[in-house]
């Protein structure tokens, strides 16, 4: 039986999340839907990560194993057909049958938008969280440094979340990218990452970026180990799960 990977793009905005739950929309159950209508059959999908209610994609990707004779061309054309119109397959590719897309990723990339004005944009509220105080973005590139490389990242952790063996992560690079018309991208490169790790970076870069806190105030944070000493998570809307490395 062919095993396919899907890479993903979805908009989060009317989803809760990508894991199936009883009785809401996820991505997961409307991709699963989908490959039954195709096969006749129920398919369990494999992602690369999880994401949260809200939260964007742009390049998630779904392993699932392939019942009937099709190359991967036509497979994307068939899940696209049945999928609706805020999930996109981009690309499907074949792999062996010892792939596994969460522990054979090797970088994980997240980016976070911020939409730094005084007014807010309507037409990317869901896209981009609004932000109407002055950032400094320097000094928030000063602090991101201090969360480079293999910490103990417990103060960045969801503060309910007792599912992790360890709460030691690596995280490869922070970028602070000022863009043009008044947004701020917020790119977090890992191997792998805690539940709402990034968005509460995010909340900690932010703080740094008012003023509130001193970059080095993250260094500190860090090595409590405490949620309740850590900044505010930022909002779900802003977050897109951007491209996995294999």
């Amino acid at each position: 039986m062919k095993r396919f990977l899907a890479t993903v793009s979805y908009d989060g905005t009317q989803f809760f999340g990508f894991q199936t739950q009883s009785d809401v929309r996820t991505v997961q159950r409307v991709i699963e839907e989908a490959l039954e209508r195709i096969f006749k059959q129920r398919v369990t999908t494999i992602a690369a990560g999880r994401t949260d209610t809200g939260v964007h994609a742009v390049g998630q990707v779904v392993l699932f194993s392939c019942p009937i004779e099709i190359d991967p061309m036509s497979m994307k054309n068939a899940l696209n057909a049945n999928l609706p119109d805020d999930v996109y397959v981009r690309r499907i590719i074949e792999v062996d049958e010892n792939f596994h897309p969460r522990f054979d990723a090797k970088r994980r990339i997240y980016h976070y938008f911020i939409y730094n004005s005084k007014e807010p944009n309507l037409f990317i509220r869901n896209y981009a969280w609004w932000f109407p105080y002055e950032l400094d973005i320097e000094k928030m590139r000063v602090a991101a440094k201090f969360l480079e490389g293999e910490h103990d990242f417990k103060s960045f952790m969801k503060s309910d979340d007792t599912q992790q063996k360890t709460t030691t992560r690596t995280i490869y690079r922070i970028r602070v990218i000022k863009m043009r018309n008044r947004l701020i991208l917020i790119r977090v490169e890992g191997r792998s990452f805690l539940r709402r790790m990034v968005r509460n970076i995010v909340g900690a870069l932010v703080k740094v970026g008012t003023g509130e806190w001193k970059p080095e105030k993250i260094k500190e944070v860090l090595e409590l180990r405490d949620r309740s000493q850590a900044a505010a998570t930022a909002p779900p809307h802003g977050l897109y799960f951007y491209s996995v490395d294999f």
